[in-house]
Formats: C-alpha cells, structure tokens, sequence
C-alpha cells in the first residue's frame, strides 16, 4: 500500500500528539477539522479522521479533561479521594491481576472505564458521588470489567475473618457482613487486607438513607409512608444490634478480644448497613448458589431504573479454556459515547425503597408506587354488637370472608403499591371479595369465584370506588399539596438553601402527590368508560382507610406485612416493617 504526502503528515502529527503530555480537546478537534478539510470528502480524508479516531491517547489525557470537567471533584477532599482511588485500582491489579490500564497490553484491550469523584444527577444536579465513565466509545456487549471473587467481601470471607465458631452457616448475610466491615475498617484498619477498598467507601453523610436521617429533616416527609417504613427499620437495627452485639448477651460482652466494643459501636453499625443496603451486591450465579457480596470497584456504578445491565458471577477463563475460579462480571447493556457515565440497575425499585435504602430518588423512575392502605371492616354480628351502634348493619358473608382471608393468607386490613396508571391485581382480587353480597353470590360459596375477574357490574364500581377512597385519603395524609411543592421547587434560591436531605425529600412527596392523583384520574376515566356511573345497589360497604387511627387496630386487627416489606424480603433484608 503506497502512502501519499497527506498520509505521511497525518501520521507525524499522530506521534507529535502522543508525546505532548495534554491536548486540550479543542486543539484536537482543530487540527482533525483542518485534515478533513484538506482532502476533502472521502477518500484519504476518511482514512486520517478513523485513524486519528482510533489513536490512544497520550496517558493521563482523559483524567485532564474530567479535571477540567469538575468530574474529579474540588480541592476539599479531592486529592484525598484521587489518591485512593488510585491505591484501589492498583489493589485490583496486584492481587486480583485486574487490568485496568488507559493503554493496551497483550492480549488485554485498554480498559473502557475510569472513575469519576464527583458526578451529577442529570435532571436535579444533584451529586451523586463517585461513578464509573466511558474512556471511549463502548458498544452494546463489551465486556467492562472482570473482578475475582476471591476479592469479594462476603459471609464465606466474613466466616473466615471473624471466626466460624461465631457465626455459624444460617446467620443471616447482612448481620455477618456488618461485622465483616466493621472489622476491617476500625479494628484491622492499616492492616486490613480490604483497606484500599475500605478507604473509597463512602461516609454516612454521604449516602444519606433516610433511616440516618434527623427528625427535622424527616418532618419534610410527613404524610409519605416513608416515614413509617424509615421509623421501623430504625427500630429493627437498633434491635438486631442490641441482640447480637451490644445487650449483655452480645458477641461484645462474650468475645470483647474478638469485638471490642469501642470499635463494635452502635454508629458504626449504622454504617456497616449503610454501606450493605446501598453497595451489595446479590450474585445469582455462583457454582454453590447465590450470595451477597460487597463487589470492589463495581459497586462504584451508579443506578438508573432504565438500564438493563446487571451484575452477577461466572466461572472464569474464556471459551476454551476455564480456571475453576470464579469471577463478577458485567457487560455493556447498550452503547456509550466517550465521556458519558455508566449505569446499571439495582432493581425495578420505587423511590420509597431509594431513598429508604440508597439516599436518593429517581425522577421520572417508572418503578416508582406509593402504598395505600385498604381495610375493609369486618362487619360480623359479634362485631357489630360490640360497637352497639344498630344503625351499622351486618354483612351476613362477613364470617365466610374472614375465613377466605385466612384460608389465603391474607388479613382485612393490607397495603398494596400504587402505580402512576395502573395498580396491583391483587387489590382488586381482595376488594373484590371484600364487596361481595348475596345478590352475587347466590347461593355459591366464596371459594367458587374466580376473582381476577369482574364478578358484577355494581360490584365493580364499588371496588374502584373504594380504591379511590382509598388514594384520596392518603393523598390527604400530606400537610401540603403538590403546587406548593412545585413552588418551593422552582424557587431556586430558596429551595438551595434547603439542604439535600430537605430537597430530596420535597422532590419524593411531590412526586408521590403526581402519582396519586394521576391514580384517581386513571380510576374515575375507568368508571365512565365501563358506564358504572350510575350502579347504586347495595353493596357490602366496607371502610377504605388511609392509615391506622386511634383504636382501629382493636377493630381491623393489625396489619400484615406492608407492600413495602414484601419487597424487601424478597432482597433478603433481615427487616419487619411493621
């Protein structure tokens, strides 16, 4: 192949760009603009911008520019967090012989990622922490990094560090892991084999769950049943605690060599689960079934409900040949232009499981449900004879109800999410039953009817009905409505003032009213179109209730597990909203 005098001069200038320490990206964009306009459209003017777009840059480059860029952080803390950065990815590379390298080895292609100390909610500009960015272009399928397992933090090395006669193999994950951090962030410290991963760890303050959350700053939630979920799962680590380390027959009081406890204190535990509820990582398939696991480096990515990427183990080695070892992996879920940050998913979460969990909220989360309450009462003869009010009349289906309920687990008062358009199956499935008369019935027992249906047409408003009385009344539950909401958000100078915990939370009740209301108008827009305007026969009237008051436990029974807490015992969490 003959090369032409363009050709020669381009290549000079690619190697007088890789020796020059930094090129500012709009020199490079000059002097690609002038070669392109030298030649033209096509031919050899092509060839010089693929070559000049496909030539490494000069090391160092990429951390210059998201210097320039504020994606490095400020001089407060910032060269603390480069450093340590820094000293984990050097970690990775000698122990665990993770290539992370800006250039190209054999056989190892440059690493697609680098860290970022500072990144931005794209729609707040609210920061978001550390985050993982694209080096260059990253296609859908690339491979973004490989991480052994054996450098993993989980209860098999928790086990290991603590001793297995402490804890045996059914405690659960999340209680030993806790241990496991607090071990080697404040008793090993210097000496702890995770210290450079301990080091990029995140302070309390800096996640901001909202169960570390001060009174004030939750009083910016009332009305939300975040604060009921943030008040019991408050109540349950200070319990889980007290059992297993801090109460007289704790591990502190047995074992104080083992767990000293100026080092096991209650504060530092809050941080442990800080740091497992926002950074753990549930690995599905490893070789002897799934595991949590505290994941270095890749817990560095931040989440978006609209990814499809998620993180999990394989067995390493490649196509031909496997090591027996295994590792955490993730690949691209789509394409990724050079600078832009990359996402994975934590899980089809609401915002109330966000910022329960993770300190942040999602606008615009299509995940996103508020839970309503709905309690029927259960207007049996005894019942009602106890309230000595004979203007209440009795449900004669009252008794066969109850007992359906038991029969499938559920009680009469439960909680169920609530979508911006739509809402769960099973309430309407419960209302269903809990509305029934004899005119449906007629005659046939309860069990007979197949409830994922319409069982009537004045049956079935009275169930929408009851929906939207229920809606209604925790959307009255808020001190405020959703336009002073909007005002105080768009009044920029005052709402800075605010401080982040505050301006997160006026965004989450906010958005919690827009879904409420959005629920209504979804439900009334049903009513018209299946013309159930107008059924007015007599219904089992059952009570719809927006939250529990003084005495309703003694009347409803109290209430099972909340929507909320289902979801988190499908995570795992060893928590009881209750």
């Amino acid at each position: 192949m003959k090369f032409s005098m363009l050709a020669i001069l381009s290549l000079s200038l690619l190697k007088s760009q890789q020796a020059e320490s930094f090129v500012s990206p709009d020199a490079r964009i000059s002097k690609s603009t002038t070669l392109s306009m030298a030649g033209g459209e096509g031919g050899e003017s092509e060839w010089v911008k693929a070559l000049l777009e496909n030539t490494p840059e000069a090391p160092g480059a990429f951390e210059n520019e998201m210097k320039m860029k504020g994606l490095l952080g400020n001089k407060d803390g910032g060269n603390n967090k480069l450093s340590a950065n820094a000293a984990l990815i050097q970690w990775l590379e000698e122990e665990g012989d993770v290539y992370l390298a800006e250039v190209s080895s054999w056989g190892e292609a440059p690493h697609p990622m680098a860290i970022s100390t500072d990144t931005r909610d794209e729609i707040t500009n609210e920061s978001s922490g550390r985050g993982l960015l694209a080096r260059r272009d990253i296609n859908d399928g690339d491979n973004l990094f490989k991480i052994p397992l054996k450098l993993c933090m989980t209860k098999r090395s928790a086990r290991k560090a603590l001793g297995k006669d402490i804890f045996s193999a059914d405690v659960n994950e999340y209680l030993v892991l806790a241990c496991h951090l607090i071990h080697e962030k404040f008793v090993m410290g210097d000496e702890s084999y995770w210290k450079p991963y301990m080091d990029v760890l995140p302070e309390v303050g800096e996640v901001n769950p909202t169960f570390s959350w001060n009174d004030e700053d939750l009083s910016f939630l009332d009305g939300s049943p975040v604060i009921a979920a943030t008040r019991s799962l408050q109540m349950k680590l200070q319990r889980e605690y007290d059992a297993l380390l801090g109460g007289e027959d704790g591990l502190c009081t047995k074992y104080p060599d083992r767990f000293p406890k100026d080092k096991y204190t209650y504060e530092n535990w809050l941080w442990a689960f800080t740091m497992l509820f926002s950074r753990a990582i549930r690995l599905r398939s490893l070789k002897e079934g799934e595991a949590l696991a505290l994941v270095p480096y890749a817990d560095l990515i931040n989440h978006s409900p609209f990814s499809q990427a998620y993180i999990d183990a394989r067995e390493g080695g490649d196509w031909l040949f496997t090591s027996g070892e295994e590792e955490v992996i993730l690949y691209a879920d789509r394409g990724y232009r050079r600078m832009e940050q990359i996402y994975i998913s934590y899980g089809p979460k609401s915002n109330a499981e966000l910022l329960l969990l993770y300190g942040f909220a999602v606008e615009r989360n299509p995940f996103n449900s508020v839970d309503v309450t709905v309690a029927i009462a259960p207007r049996t003869e005894s019942f009602v004879k106890e309230l000595k009010d004979e203007s209440i009349p009795i449900d004669p289906l009252a008794e066969e109800k109850i007992e359906f309920l038991d029969s499938v687990g559920r009680k009469s008062m439960v909680d169920f999410p609530c979508y911006a358009d739509r809402y769960p199956v099973e309430l309407l499935e419960f209302l269903r039953l809990m509305q029934m008369t004899p005119e449906d019935t007629r005659g046939r027992p309860l069990s007979e009817f197949d409830y994922s249906r319409t069982i009537s047409a004045a049956n079935e408003a009275s169930v929408l009905r009851s929906v939207i009385e229920a809606v209604t009344r925790q959307l009255g539950n808020y001190p405020n409505t959703e336009e002073d909401d909007a005002a105080l958000i768009k009044d920029k100078g005052m709402f800075r003032l605010l401080s982040y915990n505050q301006r997160m939370a006026i965004r989450h009740r906010r958005n919690e009213k827009r879904l409420l209301k959005r629920t209504i108008a979804a439900l009334e827009n049903q009513i018209r179109k299946q013309g159930l305007e107008d059924e007015d026969l007599a219904r089992a009237e059952g009570s719809t209730l927006g939250k529990l008051l003084p005495g309703d436990e003694r009347k409803y029974g109290m209430k099972q597990k909340t929507a909320l807490e289902d979801r988190l015992e499908k995570m795992g969490l060893p928590v009881d909203l209750r």
